[in-house]
């Protein structure tokens, strides 16, 4: 398999694996007009198994979806074939428009153009709750 370097783009690595599939449609790569590589299931020492994602283009990427899917993912940003920054990530404190409630009183089910936010509480691991009505979204 050969998969060529980046020059100017982002690298996302330590992506749990399998989770690769879901970031993708989530932060619309599909819809980009450069090379996008997704690699499976890479052998590591630290994880056993991870998923890669190349971008070969510098964009915006929302670190809220990847903080909320898989914070253990590093976001590396490339320049010039070099790594300029390297990112790791945390749970938000709240997400806007990422996930929506389940909850079939909520007000955002009866009103769609009200945001879907949601903040994190839990203190062991992350769970996030509906502002609206305190709904539980892990």
């Amino acid at each position: 398999m050969n998969i060529d370097s980046i020059n100017n783009g982002i690298v996302l690595d330590h992506i749990t694996a399998g989770k690769s599939m879901q970031i993708y449609k989530l932060l619309n790569l599909d819809r980009l007009d450069c090379s996008v590589a997704i690699i499976k299931n890479v052998k590591s020492s630290k994880m056993g198994r991870k998923d890669i994602i190349k971008i070969d283009e510098a964009i915006d990427v929302n670190l809220d979806v990847l903080g909320y899917l898989d914070p253990d993912i590093t976001v590396n940003i490339i320049r010039n074939g070099v790594r300029i920054q390297k990112l790791k990530l945390s749970p938000p404190e709240e997400l806007v428009n990422v996930i929506s409630c389940k909850n079939p009183r909520c007000i955002t089910t009866t009103e769609p153009q009200i945001p879907q936010i949601f903040y994190l509480s839990g203190e062991d691991k992350p769970v996030y709750r509906c502002r609206y009505c305190d709904s539980e979204r892990k």
